[in-house]
């Protein structure tokens, strides 16, 4: 039996020849089923939805630029992750003093409302202890976290030694407990 997930690598191997060969319509497809997923990456690093949505379509056209020269040795995803995390960091650099934290509170149903004030609050406090990371720290916490890549995907992804992914997720948990603790503690 053939796993689902060699399905979609089958089926994104396909698209891309395609789109290798100028189909702009298979790159569409690849587009619609990694664009949540490259939006969700880049907001994570810069916090701001709009920019996040700008460079993921920066991301989505350097990729197209260079698809000529994309070799599946890597997961599309990975390759793709990593352009788009390229993306960010520049994103960052020219928006550094003007970047804000997007207030998206996340309510879970049924909680009450004295409950989901303290939860909105603790997610806020998150995205900014994420946001305060240093960009390298962050980009393998996200990638291992909230996408769920292995640590091998992550160093193939940032193209960076399995010890540097693991150095650099230890420290970001770290940071995270440390600037976190007091709200864990508090109960929230």
């Amino acid at each position: 039996m053939i796993e689902p997930s060699t399905v979609v690598a089958i089926a994104d191997l396909e698209l891309i020849a395609l789109a290798q060969q100028g189909d702009r319509q298979a790159f569409g497809e690849l587009v619609m089923r990694y664009r949540e997923r490259v939006i969700g990456v880049v907001y994570r690093m810069c916090g701001d939805i709009q920019l996040a949505e700008d460079a993921a379509q920066e991301a989505f056209v350097r990729a197209w630029q260079q698809l000529p020269r994309y070799q599946p040795r890597a997961p599309f995803q990975s390759w793709l992750y990593r352009i788009a995390l390229n993306r960010a960091t520049d994103v960052l650099r020219a928006e550094r003093e003007t970047v804000d934290v997007v207030d998206l509170p996340l309510v879970a149903p049924g909680l009450e409302p004295e409950a989901a004030v303290e939860r909105s609050a603790l997610n806020e406090q998150v995205r900014r202890a994420v946001l305060a990371l240093p960009e390298a720290s962050r980009s393998v916490l996200i990638l291992r976290e909230y996408e769920g890549l292995s640590y091998k995907e992550i160093a193939e992804t940032l193209d960076i030694p399995l010890g540097t992914v693991m150095s650099r997720l230890n420290y970001a948990r770290g940071r995270l407990r440390e600037w976190l603790g007091p709200w864990l503690e508090a109960g929230l």
